[in-house]
């Protein structure tokens, strides 16, 4: 999965992806254990080989505030975190048992620095996440929290009901009694 992942970037050739997936440590999270937690330096990059993450953060109130989920063949890290060296604001929690394939930021700035291709991945992957955070801003300024989780539900079929109600209501800003009204007028 992991070179795959690397082959759609037209960037690096085959022997550079295999090379460059021996570079990755495998962990395993159970549910609910943390990849990052509020307060601590995100160090370290994930490429989600199986299991489901979200990213929320904690109000003043004390109430879980979902924002992000993430899931198989999707890279992970508290970016903010990992790019200026300070602590994250975020936390990153398995909803599911998970595994990952991680790479400490030491490796990847060596590798940026021995090889202008994984300078040139790096900016691919800063303008994606800009793209997702622009995505995520304006489905919250004009979509509809059913049309959110027609999104959801179109791009993560595999995966939305393996997502507890209590987190898919925050993710999409709504109680889960509005959450159950929605998923009963939308037939799969």
């Amino acid at each position: 999965m992991i070179q795959q992942f690397f082959h759609n970037f037209n960037l690096f050739s085959k022997n550079e992806i295999e090379h460059l997936s021996t570079l990755f440590s495998e962990i395993k999270l159970s549910q609910n254990d943390f990849f990052v937690k509020e307060g601590e330096k995100c160090k370290e990059i994930a490429f989600i080989h199986s299991g489901i993450f979200r990213s929320f953060y904690t109000s003043d109130e004390g109430k879980d505030n979902t924002y992000c989920f993430r899931f198989p063949n999707d890279l992970m890290a508290s970016y903010s975190s990992f790019i200026s060296d300070k602590p994250s604001i975020e936390n990153m929690q398995a909803i599911s048992d998970a595994t990952l394939l991680v790479i400490k930021k030491e490796k990847i700035q060596e590798l940026a620095s021995e090889n202008s291709k994984w300078s040139e991945f790096l900016r691919m992957i800063a303008e994606q996440e800009y793209l997702e955070l622009e995505k995520r801003f304006f489905q919250l300024q004009r979509d509809t929290a059913a049309q959110r989780y027609d999104f959801l539900i179109e791009n993560q079929p595999n995966y939305i009901q393996q997502i507890p109600l209590q987190h898919l209501a925050s993710y999409l800003g709504i109680t889960q009694r509005h959450l159950s009204r929605i998923r009963k007028e939308i037939s799969f």
